[in-house]
């Protein structure tokens, strides 16, 4: 089956569209990838959408219209990759959509808001959608996050040693293989924050660590953003932009008179290099395997590096799974898994009381095909 999923993550810089033709060959899941196309927001879109995130007030009219526009700005990627990666011959959309909320309070996960109306990528591609993945996992008791903990199992399962996928995208979070998957805090959340605000929104992040290269670490900012009680937590736990983001780290600085800039990113890339490691501490890693955007991050890398000394670093396209696409990917598993009628989660990734199949199905043109079946769940991911 050819599938397509489509990501945007909590940078909110693109729309991620990975083709994928994935086969089950009895207790494996073949993946083939097909390409990968991205498309930026329209900038008028990305700047009502942050204008939109917390700690905002927004309302219901902006939230219909923003549900709206990502469903339109969505239908068009996946267009474009079921005509330039498929050759117009895809199968299914699988649609994470974008992530504007997740309701945590008092160590659980209570809900959370995607928003991109798959009716509208049914619509402009004629194909089934499934959409809506996290909340589902959130009914069974679960953080509905990281959903891509399974894919990473799968993936990972053989390989020596103790490996950990890492996502380094918005938020960054890790799966372990034995099923320990959580939000490790920060990934470039607060560091594309602080760009944009200390900048006065001229660039959106530090491309290729420029501005951290020139900085200096600022110790006790770093211990101040290390006091955050979100980092004590266990796992099963998920965070996101309703704690990380600028009027956070404003609160932050307060007392420490003026520090420059670069000194502040220097000290933010500190924090996520800091935080990533201590979380792969505590799972006693012998391999990570990273993707998301912070791997184009070369002051990120080596700081992480240098904290994990001993440790093999990394990136999933050493291991033939394109970083930039990853999460794409793994969005397609999940939807292929979904119209086979097989679970999506893993309930030691998640907190949840069972595993669960995933999302909402949006039919396409014809309906909804007859929806295949499978025997039994696959056991590991193979790339092809």
């Amino acid at each position: 089956m050819r599938v397509i999923g489509l990501m945007s993550g909590t940078s909110y810089d693109a729309i991620d569209a990975a083709a994928a033709e994935l086969t089950l060959d009895e207790d494996s899941l073949v993946l083939r990838p097909l390409g990968l196309v991205s498309e930026s927001y329209d900038p008028e879109l990305r700047g009502a959408l942050a204008a939109a995130l917390p700690p905002a007030t927004t309302g219901l009219a902006e939230v219909c219209r923003l549900d709206t526009l990502i469903g339109q700005a969505f239908a068009a990627a996946a267009v474009r990759a079921d005509r330039e990666l498929c050759d117009g011959g895809a199968e299914l959309i699988a649609s994470h959509g974008q992530t504007v909320y997740h309701w945590v309070a008092d160590g659980r996960v209570h809900g959370t808001l995607q928003l991109g109306q798959p009716a509208w990528i049914a619509e402009a591609t004629g194909l089934p959608v499934v959409a809506d993945f996290r909340p589902r996992d959130i009914a069974a008791g679960g953080q509905g996050a990281p959903l891509v903990s399974l894919f990473d199992l799968l993936w990972l399962r053989g390989r020596p040693g103790t490996p950990v996928a890492l996502n380094l995208g918005g938020i960054a979070n890790l799966t372990a293989p034995d099923g320990t998957a959580f939000d490790t805090g920060p990934g470039c959340a607060l560091l594309d924050a602080a760009v944009r605000g200390l900048s006065g929104g001229r660039l959106d992040h530090d491309v290729d660590g420029a501005l951290a290269a020139r900085g200096t670490v600022h110790g006790p900012l770093l211990r101040r953003l290390l006091a955050e009680p979100y980092y004590a937590l266990p796992a099963p736990k998920t965070t996101g932009k309703e704690l990380f983001h600028f009027s956070y780290l404003r609160d932050a600085l307060t007392g420490f008179g003026t520090l420059t800039a670069e000194d502040v990113i220097a000290t933010l890339t500190a924090l996520t290099a800091r935080t990533v490691a201590d979380a792969v501490r505590t799972v006693r890693a012998t391999e990570v395997i990273a993707s998301g955007g912070g791997t184009r991050n070369p002051v990120l890398m080596a700081m992480l590096g240098a904290e994990l000394p001993g440790v093999a670093l990394r990136s999933s396209d050493a291991l033939g799974l394109p970083s930039a696409a990853k999460e794409a990917y793994a969005f397609a598993v999940l939807g292929f898994l979904t119209v086979h009628g097989l679970a999506g989660t893993d309930p030691a990734s998640t907190g949840a009381r069972h595993p669960s199949v995933l999302g909402s199905v949006t039919p396409g043109r014809d309906g909804l095909p007859p929806l295949p079946r499978a025997d039994r769940a696959p056991l590991r991911l193979v790339l092809k």
